[in-house]
């Protein structure tokens, strides 16, 4: 079995609702149109019937809700979202086998809320956030209780990256250009969130917490020499950030899960392997955003495992046992 962990959807009632309340071009407003594999069943039906034993766990597409619309309406809007995504998983159990919760953030008690009645009354097996809240690093204070309740749970939470046009690469522009905001900010996003968390000691603090990337760890796999090195020096500098942390950094990095949405790049995924182990990677596709409908990112990225130089079992580990795991999903 191929179990697809980070595959994005917009259920229908969800996707009017969110186009009703929205700024009219609010953020991924772009994108939702011109890939209609985000709501027409029957298209993505097509597309993952070419994969033999290939099924989805269900993630909200973006935008984040918070950065659409305010708090009020965000608690709504998730309600309605995990609704629909329950919906399709108990309508179509063979096509996906699970969900993962969208959560108003910019209401933190009723993200709590609902990441509690998603979990306990809709059974999904865990919850999506975003690099960022409306701003605010994912190491603020008043993120602490979703970190606590999901240890408690023992089930993940997924980690979307986010950055906007608007923000530039350059500060003398006023947005980025080239869409160099997701093709390159993202990951960097990525890495700068997956650095907080480890550096304030969130990990330290909750050591059985698992939260899983989207695309393979971002820049931490290339560059995890350069982090362990840095931070060395900046000790020589009189910067000593690693005092609170009881291990070696790299090790708290290595905690994280993460997805195979390199897009067939089996090169990038031999460095995230060789990074984190067969035991912290989980086959995601990123489907459907491609020119293909999402025909593409699976065909790709299902290539791009096998060709990786690992054993049949730690395969079998990032195609399906890694996910039945952490989600304790009833395979």
């Amino acid at each position: 079995m191929k179990i697809d962990v980070f595959s994005h959807i917009m259920p229908p009632k969800y996707r009017e609702a969110l186009f009703k309340k929205a700024p009219s071009n609010f953020y991924g407003s772009q994108w939702v149109d011109i890939v209609p594999t985000l709501f027409d069943l029957d298209l993505r039906f097509r597309i993952m019937d070419k994969f033999e034993d290939y099924v989805q766990i269900l993630t909200l597409a973006s935008p984040p809700i918070e950065v659409a619309v305010g708090p009020r309406d965000a608690a709504e809007l998730a309600k309605l979202a995990n609704d629909e995504l329950a919906e399709l998983v108990m309508k179509y159990p063979y096509r996906f086998i699970a969900a993962v919760a969208c959560l108003p953030m910019n209401d933190m008690n009723a993200a709590l809320r609902e990441a509690d009645r998603a979990i306990n009354d809709l059974n999904f097996r865990g919850v999506q956030i975003f690099t960022d809240i409306n701003g605010k690093p994912l190491d603020s204070p008043e993120f602490t209780p979703l970190y606590e309740k999901m240890e408690f749970y023992g089930l993940p939470i997924w980690l979307h990256p986010h950055r906007q046009a608007w923000i530039p690469e350059y500060p003398t522009e006023d947005r980025s250009k080239y869409s160099l905001w997701d093709k390159l900010g993202w990951p960097f996003e990525t890495t700068i969130a997956m650095t907080r968390l480890v550096m304030s000691g969130v990990l330290e603090r909750y050591p059985t917490l698992k939260i899983i990337t989207h695309h393979a760890g971002g820049m931490v796999p290339y560059f995890a020499s350069r982090i362990e090195e840095d931070f060395d020096f900046n000790e020589r500098e009189g910067y000593d950030y690693k005092q609170h942390l009881r291990k070696p950094v790299l090790d708290y990095y290595r905690k994280f899960y993460n997805d195979t949405a390199l897009y067939g790049n089996t090169a990038g995924l031999t460095c995230a392997y060789a990074f984190c182990g067969a035991e912290h990677l989980l086959f995601g596709t990123d489907m459907p955003y491609d020119n293909q409908m999402g025909y593409r990112h699976i065909r790709e990225t299902v290539r791009s495992v096998q060709e990786m130089a690992v054993t049949d079992s730690e395969r079998r580990l990032i195609f399906e046992d890694n996910a039945k795991r952490i989600m304790r999903l009833p395979l």
